[in-house]
């Protein structure tokens, strides 16, 4: 069972999020907040699997909220929801360590499926926030540069090779195939290399791939 915490100020948008997520067998809300600081603790208390805050919430918002959730407890997979879907409020989010970016327009499925996957360790970002990042890199209209960014001189050449695929999307499947490794030998690579810079998921590793210009090898 997925147990789930909902975060956001509008009591009706947390009855329609529950309701939608009532409606799959194997994932359960077992917590519900309106502000981001009752997130962080009801995070922790609750023990949850993935917790699904809204970005704007007063006292405390979402992106504060992420954070101590990063801090406090590194296994809660967070997913921000929200009716926002601007370029700042992407990047940060998936700096403090958010695994998901879904619009409250999301269709239910969309919305049951993402907690799925999120649950399981990967990442989800709606078509539309895609979007809205690749126009941030096309443009040039970068977030402040990341401190992390002076660690990847820490990697090693096969470190950066990963790194650099990472930030193409790609799976430890097609990064295994494209460099002739075992998945079990990528995963471990990956793994290193998220811990070498500081990052708590892959999300937050191609972003600085895509801040460091880090491109993979065509040979």
């Amino acid at each position: 069972m997925i147990r789930v915490l909902l975060a956001d100020d509008q009591e009706l948008v947390r009855a329609g999020i529950r309701l939608v997520l009532k409606h799959a067998a194997d994932i359960e809300v077992v917590a519900e907040a309106s502000d981001g600081h009752e997130a962080a603790l009801l995070a922790v208390r609750h023990r949850v699997d993935v917790a699904m805050l809204d970005i704007q919430m007063p006292g405390t918002d979402g992106l504060l909220a992420a954070e101590r959730i990063a801090e406090r407890a590194p296994s809660v997979r967070v997913a921000m929801l929200t009716t926002f879907g601007e370029q700042a409020y992407v990047a940060r989010a998936l700096r403090a360590g958010a695994a998901g970016f879904l619009l409250k327009d999301s269709s239910p499925q969309e919305l049951i499926q993402a907690v799925r996957t999120i649950a399981a360790g990967s990442p989800v970002v709606s078509p539309a926030v895609t979007r809205h990042l690749i126009d941030r890199y096309l443009s040039g209209d970068a977030a402040p540069a990341d401190p992390r960014l002076e660690r990847i001189a820490d990697l090693t050449g096969r470190e950066r090779e990963v790194l650099a695929m990472v930030g193409t999307g790609a799976s430890n499947a097609e990064i295994g195939k494209a460099l002739h490794l075992g998945e079990g030998t990528v995963k471990a690579y990956v793994s290193r290399m998220l811990t070498k810079l500081g990052c708590t998921n892959r999300v937050q590793a191609a972003l600085l791939a895509r801040d460091a210009r880090l491109r993979p090898d065509p040979g």
